[in-house]
């Protein structure tokens, strides 16, 4: 072979390569891998294997044409021509595929449509392009977020199938919107696969509605990126939403073609970026986009990244090694160790419970307030399953040593205590910010500031006296909660629990802008485009969750106004990365603070939960708890559909009715979803 040409779609979090022969433009070669951040190291890779698969031609011979959003800062070092993502796209699916008539690509980090039409005037197509890059609705990483909510495992979601007959109303202009809407659903008990039929309605009538800029999709329609290909059920969303937009429209399409004919995705979708890159620049002049070889990108990877970000990147979280030690042995959270039962024992014991929007947390305290077990797991989607499940881990535990477990009182907090107190008979529903200062009281005694930073909320709790005077609240906004940390930390394929490890590695740290999170992840986009490896950027993130805090949440100037005992709780203090920068963040504006992590952190609502039942239960000589066999044994019916809709007054609020049966055939029905007071009242009367 005489010549070849090389297209290379750097990602959001994919790098895809292809070789085509310039003459028959056949695709010769092919692949694709995560490139975790390294985006610059893995088109070296690529490089290096196309350079021993294809050694009989010379370098001279190659031209390379580089696309997508991390493409930029590469093609110098190569002498890759870049070409705009959209252009790419467009070339790709006119030179395969002259027949059809729109494209919809769904990618990690952005959306684009292109509409091909005939002009009349000369007689040839014309691409109508829009592309949505800087906000995350309606992309991949909106999905991926709200996959880890709902707790669907990978493998459910690609099997899932669409069904439109229960939808419920999830906001899909907004990325964050989405995900409260979702956080919502599942604490009113409401299925996954709903759910999740529910975003990908969201998110198609979202990307037909807003970014068609007024056009009509026309037949043919392709689909393309990860979402479109890996996900059935958007698939199938697709092709029942946009002929009902044709019809709605008076769109004249042929009727008598099978809808997977009319609207569908293509073999090797996800290359379609790369070759079309190959196709532009069969018409570019030929000396455009000749391949410089690999020195210049090998200089780049190791010298010139981190000379180029050292100008304006931050300090890293930790300065040494000493530094860290000296970190680790003050803050590591000691580990737990759970109290061992005799054979014959009875414990007495109440159980407090923290029913959390992405996981549940149970405590098993004893009349002397000493904490025998904990139990933690993540949210499957129902707070009534997630509930049982615990119960039956904790009754296990015991009864597994021969002990009998008598349970004096049941307490809840957090998301599912409106739901437990109904349908257990919770002695205590305590509302979550008392339920973590009862918490941090206990083991720190008089302290002035609470931050509780949990999965999907941030809660900060002023004290005066050992009582809340004041506080702040933030839960519809995912800027600086734990699932933030998660779910960047998926996009780079470490596990959350390898988040510390990863960020501590890091010399040198992005300057995220603090504040929505959409706008953390267009920052986090960009920086990876400058060459930012993923420590790098788990660092930085860790270094903006502070100022999300406190400049965003709390928005009180001065710092030390508000004390200097400072107590750190929540699931996300487990990663001592989001710690140490809370720390040098406290103590560098006050600097005599106290700063603490609670022993139990992801556990303090539960514990808190558990002292308030132990106090309820002893002042007032009995409990109104079900009972751990008959809760353990609860059956359960969640509906939600046009007979649970609200008529009491013009809101019409859809509502779910979750009905329990208890194993003695007592029940009890909880409903959830209404906004009124109106029918908060009539609920009470039931």
């Amino acid at each position: 072979m005489e010549t070849i040409m090389i297209g290379i779609d750097v990602g959001s979090t994919t790098v895809k390569a292809t070789v085509v022969d310039p003459n028959t433009k056949e695709i010769l070669w092919s692949d694709y891998q995560r490139h975790n951040t390294k985006q610059a190291e893995n088109v070296l890779e690529f490089l290096v294997r196309i350079g021993n698969e294809f050694s009989e031609v010379p370098k001279e011979k190659i031209r390379v044409f580089i696309t997508g959003s991390g493409g930029g800062p590469i093609a110098e070092h190569i002498g890759a021509k870049f070409v705009q993502e959209v252009n790419a796209v467009t070339m790709s699916v006119e030179q395969l595929h002259p027949d059809v008539g729109s494209v919809v690509e769904l990618g990690g980090q952005d959306a684009k449509i292109i509409i091909f039409k005939e002009n009349e005037e000369i007689g040839d197509k014309q691409a109508i392009t829009s592309m949505n890059d800087k906000c995350a609705s309606g992309t991949g990483a909106t999905i991926d977020k709200c996959v880890i909510k709902v707790g669907m495992p990978e493998a459910e979601v690609a099997k899932l199938d669409f069904d439109d007959s229960k939808l419920h109303h999830v906001a899909a202009k907004c990325g964050v919107f989405a995900e409260t809407d979702i956080v919502n659903l599942v604490k009113s008990s409401i299925p996954s696969s709903e759910i999740m039929c529910s975003l990908a309605d969201a998110i198609v009538m979202q990307n037909l509605s807003v970014l068609t800029r007024g056009n009509t999709l026309r037949h043919k329609v392709l689909l393309l990126g990860g979402p479109n290909t890996y996900l059935p059920f958007l698939q199938q969303c697709w092709r029942k939403r946009i002929p009902e937009s044709w019809e709605q429209r008076g769109y004249n399409y042929p009727k008598e073609l099978p809808i997977d004919e009319l609207i569908f995705v293509p073999e090797n979708s996800q290359y379609y970026a790369a070759y079309g890159a190959v196709i532009y620049g069969l018409h570019e002049p030929s000396e455009v986009g000749r391949y410089k070889g690999l020195e210049e990108l090998k200089t780049f990877i190791t010298h010139g990244r981190k000379a180029k970000l050292g100008e304006k990147a931050g300090a890293p979280l930790v300065k040494s090694a000493e530094e860290l030690e000296e970190f680790r042995r003050q803050y590591s959270i000691p580990k737990f160790k759970p109290a061992s039962f005799e054979p014959g024992q009875t414990v007495r014991a109440v159980i407090g419970l923290d029913g959390g929007s992405t996981s549940s947390k149970a405590v098993v305290v004893d009349e002397d307030g000493t904490i025998l077990l904990k139990e933690y797991q993540l949210s499957k989607g129902n707070p009534i399953q997630d509930t049982k499940e615990l119960l039956g881990k904790i009754y296990e535990k015991v009864h597994a040593a021969g002990a009998k477990l008598e349970i004096i009182g049941f307490g809840a907090t957090g998301y599912a205590a409106d739901v437990l107190e109904k349908t257990l008979k919770a002695d205590v529903n305590i509302v979550e910010t008392v339920a973590h200062m009862m918490s941090a009281v206990h083991f720190f005694g008089d302290i002035d500031v609470i931050c509780d930073i949990g999965g999907q909320d941030i809660k900060v709790l002023f004290l005066k006296n050992g009582d809340i005077r004041n506080f702040r609240l933030s839960n519809q906004c995912s800027a600086g909660n734990g699932m933030l940390l998660q779910a960047m930390a998926d996009q780079f394929g470490i596990p959350v629990q390898e988040y510390a490890e990863t960020a501590f590695k890091a010399d040198l740290s992005p300057k995220f802008s603090y504040g929505c999170a959409v706008f953390l992840d267009s920052d986090r986009v960009n920086f990876q485009k400058e060459g930012y490896a993923k420590e790098e950027l788990l660092a930085g993130l860790a270094l903006v969750l502070p100022k999300n805090v406190w400049q965003y949440v709390v928005q009180i100037p001065r710092m030390a106004e508000l004390g200097r005992k400072f107590v750190l709780q929540g699931g996300t203090q487990h990663n001592l990365a989001a710690v140490k920068a809370q720390v040098d963040y406290i103590k560098e504006r006050v600097p005599d603070a106290e700063v603490y992590v609670h022993p139990h952190t992801g556990e303090a609502g539960a514990i808190g939960a558990a002292m308030e039942t132990l106090r309820v239960v002893k002042r007032r000589g009995y409990s109104t708890f079900l009972g751990l066999d008959a809760a353990i044994g609860l059956s359960y019916t969640s509906r939600n559909d046009e007979s649970t809709r609200c008529n009491f007054c013009p809101n019409n609020c859809s509502r779910t009715f979750i009905d329990t049966t208890a194993p003695n055939g007592q029940t009890a029905r909880y409903i959830s979803g209404f906004s009124c007071e109106k029918e908060r009242l009539k609920t009470r009367k039931q």
